[in-house]
């Protein structure tokens, strides 16, 4: 049997590899089809811009609980990130915390939503609402912010600390001037899987703070339920048989088109900041 030189080798291991990646699109692909197939009829303008029976308080809503959700995880998530990288010591403590963070990225979303309704809704008083929820979702996405951002943070050359040291900046001064720019592109990335994750979850914001009203369509502060395109997909689906198929379809593709958008802006931003980089 002859064998295949270092060339083909080469060549069929991309071969598989591209039909690897094609088989994990071509589902994505599929599914975006059929939805614009059976919705594309269902999508109009009446559909986006009516405030009764349409979808822009659910549109309003996600990107108000998806933002507010942001500035809470964000933030915190980046900072513990920050502390386990460059401050702590490896140590059992620092490392049942890595445990503990690898730990709870798994845990199911619906957990997630009992416990903020137990603690947000119930223990601290915020009831049903925009609040309530955006902390239960920073409390699901913190985990993935702040292993992604240390991954970050571990890509930056050791180098780049050791000469900002060696000219007499401080720690603080290094982590905030050299390391933090550089590792921004990475952090980015680790905000665009949280933003996607938090947009299209259900589960979490079906406890604490969803609801489906054709009389106060928008929130009038952090303590007001709201709604949002998960769960108005998930009541149409469910709890009202008069909705047309088309606009269900529709309904679900807006939601995607939502989240493409949100990741789109990330990525142009990312892209900007990768830029930048002095390495």
């Amino acid at each position: 049997m002859k064998l295949l030189n270092p060339q083909q080798t080469e060549k069929l291991a991309f071969a598989v590899l591209w039909l690897a990646a094609a088989l994990a699109v071509l589902p994505i692909l599929a599914i975006i089809a059929v939805m614009v197939y059976r919705g594309g009829s269902g999508l109009s303008g009446s559909l986006l811009f009516r405030v009764e029976a349409g979808l822009l308080p659910a549109i309003v809503g996600t990107l108000l609980l998806v933002g507010l959700t942001a500035l809470f995880a964000a933030p915190l998530g980046i900072a513990a990130a920050i502390y386990l990288r460059e401050y702590a010591r490896n140590g059992p403590l620092v490392r049942l915390i890595r445990l503990a963070v690898v730990n709870l990225a798994g845990v199911p979303s619906v957990v997630y939503g009992l416990f903020g309704l137990a603690l947000f809704v119930t223990l601290l008083h915020f009831g049903r609402s925009l609040l309530a929820g955006a902390c239960t979702l920073s409390l699901l996405v913190l985990p993935l912010i702040i292993s992604t951002s240390e991954e970050a943070l571990r890509q930056v050359p050791r180098g780049l600390r050791e000469a900002s040291l060696a000219l007499g900046a401080t720690k603080w001064q290094t982590v905030r001037r050299v390391v933090l720019p550089n590792a921004l592109p990475g952090i980015i990335t680790g905000l665009i899987l949280s933003i996607s994750r938090a947009a299209g979850e259900t589960a979490p914001i079906l406890f604490t703070a969803a609801f489906f009203s054709l009389t106060h369509p928008f929130p009038k502060s952090v303590f007001d339920p709201i709604l949002v395109l998960p769960y108005q997909l998930f009541v149409m689906a469910t709890e009202v048989p008069n909705v047309p198929s088309a606009t269900k379809w529709a309904t679900a593709l807006v939601l995607v088109l939502v989240v493409l958008g949100l990741n789109l802006l990330a990525i142009i931003l990312r892209t900007r900041l990768r830029g930048l980089q002095r390495w």
